[in-house]
């Protein structure tokens, strides 16, 4: 390991951007609540959590929503600039977009903000409404978005069905069998168990079920293919001075990152086994100087097995290959050797949109800080690595992110 810990890391630089609170609202389906609520409700439980208030913040980046159109040009014309008391106050309040792995990207782009001194302090706000949404609607939005129009979409292809060949792809090219698939959506409902906040909170999962489910696009199962949810998260980055000026002493910081974009069109991806992982892995532990064996928790996006499975290979958790049989063998399980999606994932807490990659993403960060209630709270862990991807798995993104604290504490 490059490093033994507990570790004394602290900020490299007074402008190192840090993560400082995060917040969260059960996902599942609640059609009492509403949109900019939630919005408001969770932004307001970040702030509680770093320290701080509205009037700290003086950007906001906002995450998108797939439910309604008239919801994201709200966002996009400064809503929440409105609703958190900011007018005239705040510098700026706009959206980054890049499906599933948004999060990872605005991580950078806060980060970008704070480093070069245009920003102090970023509010990342994001809340979705497909739990609660027609259904029919979502359906047709998920057979065309991100689907090549003059190939694809003739074919009747759309995302379980994408989820399926890759599904088909990687159980070929690793011999991995029905059962050992399953085992990574019982190893999410496992963590699932352990949180509140998830959909399938107090509803245990076994492979006998997964694999007796309904088949929804062979070989993919009902239980194998996430549920479409209602859900908000939230976290706040600033910098590492003004951190040590408001007297929190510990933070997390982004110590590398990494990325691919492999393709457009599933049909162009030269390996559906395998995805733009083992790139964007390589490229992150060479900018952090560390990599999977120095990290003690991971959160890896996971709306099909396969994906996930695929990425803990390119991550080089364990051989080529072996991916759903890591799973399968309890390594990333509560008490395994390295933790996997500790909220549950998208699987089993729910599929919040492109907030599915954000709330694993304030999970990781929830970790780190040591905040995450006692049930699931991994003892001591340093260092989180985050994967997110979006679109048809058109990218690959890494983030490496470590604890930083005076005195290791």
């Amino acid at each position: 390991m490059a490093d033994t810990w507990p570790l004394n890391v602290d900020a490299k630089s007074p402008n190192d951007p840090v993560f400082v609170g995060t917040g969260e609202l059960p996902s599942g389906r609640y059609p009492d609540r509403n949109f900019i609520g939630d919005l408001t409700h969770v932004g307001l439980l970040a702030l509680k959590d770093a320290q701080m208030v509205p009037r700290h913040v003086d950007t906001i980046l906002l995450i998108p929503n797939l439910h309604s159109a008239v919801d994201q040009a709200d966002l996009i014309f400064s809503r929440m600039a409105e609703e958190l008391g900011l007018i005239g106050h705040l510098k700026s309040s706009f959206m980054v977009h890049s499906g599933g792995s948004t999060s990872d990207n605005a991580v950078r782009l806060a980060s970008g903000l704070i480093a070069s001194g245009h920003a102090r302090t970023v509010l990342v706000l994001q809340c979705e409404r497909w739990g609660s949404a027609d259904l029919n609607e979502m359906v047709t939005m998920l057979s065309k978005y991100g689907i090549p129009n003059e190939w694809e979409m003739p074919t009747g292809l759309q995302f379980n069905a994408i989820g399926a060949l890759i599904t088909r792809r990687y159980m070929h090219a690793t011999q991995s069998s029905p059962e050992a698939m399953a085992s990574v959506c019982v190893t999410l409902r496992k963590w699932a168990q352990l949180n509140p906040n998830a959909m399938y909170y107090g509803k245990p999962l076994t492979v006998e079920k997964v694999l007796s489910s309904k088949m929804v696009a062979e070989p993919l199962h009902a239980l194998e293919c996430p549920m479409l949810a209602d859900g908000a998260v939230a976290f706040v980055m600033t910098s590492a001075e003004n951190a040590k000026k408001r007297g929190l002493e510990t933070t997390v910081r982004v110590a590398g990152s990494g990325g691919c974009v492999s393709h457009y069109s599933i049909g162009q991806e030269p390996d559906l086994a395998k995805l733009g992982w083992a790139t964007a892995a390589k490229r992150a532990y060479e900018q952090s100087g560390w990599g999977p064996k120095d990290a003690q928790i991971a959160q890896i996006y996971d709306t099909y097995a396969a994906v996930t499975a695929a990425a803990v290979e390119g991550l080089e958790f364990c051989e080529p290959g072996e991916g759903a049989r890591w799973f399968q063998s309890g390594a990333a399980d509560p008490g395994g050797t390295l933790p996997c999606n500790t909220n549950g994932g998208m699987l089993s807490a729910g599929h919040t949109g492109v907030g599915g990659g954000t709330a694993l993403l304030v999970e990781g960060v929830r970790q780190l800080l040591w905040r995450a209630p006692s049930q699931r709270q991994v003892t001591g862990v340093q260092r989180c690595i985050v994967g997110g991807t979006g679109g048809s798995y058109m990218d690959a993104q890494v983030l490496l992110l470590e604890r930083t604290s005076k005195g290791g504490k």
